[in-house]
């Protein structure tokens, strides 16, 4: 199969974005995480928290440097595969990412050293300011990027000059454009999702091996009480976001939703295959008046299918369609692990429920695929534009040669697979090492010290009963 100079500059964006969203999604989160034990510390005087606050920080650091490093090589390629594009939403996206620079990065990176090795030389609370300036950095970055990805999904507040440029009229407008709130709240939302499963995971796994390491214990009830409340908070902001891009964006639910024919009332199809060429979803499995009732809120209400727009203004229903399906069945079994654990929670049974902690461990990375499946479903949706509705993607691309992009992709992978594969296995050794455990009123639990040798760890055949 021969691809196109267009196809190959996608699939290298879409491949490096898909690298770089997984660190920031987990850094965000991590670092309000980081700044919460920091703080709880501070309050409670408990040593549990600053033992968990020095196991997540050097998490965090890899996990932020791996962000910063991906975040670059992904800007860089607006200048070689997509000049075209840059040179045409420049005025306005140009100073937009500058606003990131200048404020979220700058933030990040002038307390990260403060943060990662000032504990003992600037105070206890300057220490502390300095983890909520970089928690409160890695936020802001991820306001300016939505800002800038929703506007593509949403333009507002430009006009066009006689060059074919998108110039600036109302930078209100532009930064708050009518989609960015939906997005950046469900993004904040599944950045803190994605590290409570993390961090539940890595508790869950450490407690099966030891069930008396307080820190551990400490860890995987921090993420639950997350995890319960906020997994239907994201439900509802996900409904939300729906409700919007049905207004600015409708043939992206119609292929979200796999409807080619406008429908009143309208089924929701839970599976089925999205065929492309027959228009049509086949073998579907749905339950009537459902999409009705969701997008419209009323059992009679019209969602729209794809034959309502141009053919040349479809996205490719199949992948949308299906990431759509992995995003929303996810978060479904996010929320049922957050009421199950507030069962076990009032049962008083949250460390001692085998299957509980079973299944938060296999839930761990849960958030991260998540997170893609949710980041393929805005971005395949809003094609066949960069600029929804009024660039489109084959006009954005520089002129360039297929076998070029190529070359680059291949480059792109290996060093990738390389690079990062090194430090995600860092990562994974680090959540490997069980985190220090320690004695007193605040836990009452025997001491893990170095230098003493702990107890071998029961197994859950002899101390795990639901």
């Amino acid at each position: 199969m021969d691809f196109s100079a267009v196809d190959l500059a996608r699939f290298q964006f879409a491949f490096t974005v898909s690298f770089h969203i997984i660190f920031p999604a987990f850094s965000i989160g991590l670092a309000s995480y980081l700044a919460v034990l920091e703080g709880l510390w501070l309050w409670t005087k408990r040593e549990v928290y600053l033992q968990l606050f020095k196991y997540w920080l050097t998490i965090f650091a890899i996990a932020f440097g791996m962000g910063v490093v991906s975040g670059v090589v992904m800007t860089y390629q607006f200048g070689t595969n997509w000049a075209v594009f840059s040179d045409k939403t420049g005025p306005v996206l140009g100073p937009v990412i500058g606003y990131e620079v200048l404020t979220a990065f700058f933030l990040e990176a002038g307390f990260l050293g403060i943060m990662l090795f000032g504990m003992n030389r600037v105070g206890k609370h300057l220490h502390f300011l300095a983890t909520v300036i970089v928690a409160f950095g890695t936020a802001l970055s991820g306001f300016w990027i939505l800002s800038v990805n929703s506007w593509m999904q949403t333009p507002a507040g430009f006009s066009i000059n006689e060059a074919g440029q998108f110039i600036p009229e109302d930078w209100w407008e532009i930064i708050f454009n009518p989609s960015f709130p939906y997005r950046f709240v469900h993004m904040m939302l599944a950045a803190y999702l994605t590290t409570a499963f993390v961090v539940g995971a890595v508790g869950a796994f450490h407690i099966l091996r030891d069930r008396t390491n307080a820190a551990a214990r400490t860890m995987f009830s921090m993420a639950l009480w997350l995890i319960a409340f906020i997994a239907p908070v994201q439900m509802f902001a996900g409904d939300l976001h729906g409700l919007n891009t049905l207004e600015h964006q409708p043939a992206k639910i119609a292929a979200m939703e796999g409807h080619f024919e406008t429908q009143s009332p309208s089924p929701l199809i839970l599976f089925g295959w999205p065929d492309m060429e027959k228009a049509e979803t086949l073998y579907k499995i749905e339950i009537p008046y459902l999409s009705s009732i969701i997008l419209t809120h009323s059992l009679t209400g019209a969602v729209p299918g794809l034959k309502e727009f141009p053919r040349e203004d479809w996205p490719n229903a199949t992948i949308v369609f299906w990431s759509f399906r992995v995003m929303v069945g996810i978060g479904v079994l996010m929320t049922l692990i957050g009421f199950w654990s507030l069962w076990n929670r009032y049962r008083g049974t949250l460390y001692d429920n085998l299957w509980l902690k079973r299944s938060v461990l296999l839930m761990g990375p849960s958030g991260f695929i998540a997170v893609l499946a949710g980041w393929i479903t805005t971005e395949v949706g809003r094609q066949p534009y960069t600029v929804y509705g009024l660039l489109r993607t084959e006009d954005s691309v520089s002129p360039i040669d297929a076998p070029a992009v190529a070359t680059s992709l291949t480059v792109f992978i290996v060093v990738y697979f390389i690079v990062f594969g090194v430090g995600v296995a860092y990562i994974l050794k680090s959540m490997y090492k069980p985190p220090h455990a320690v004695s007193g009123p605040d836990t009452g639990i025997p001491t893990r010290t170095a230098g003493i040798t702990p107890a071998p760890a029961l197994t859950p055949d002899t101390v795990e009963k639901d």
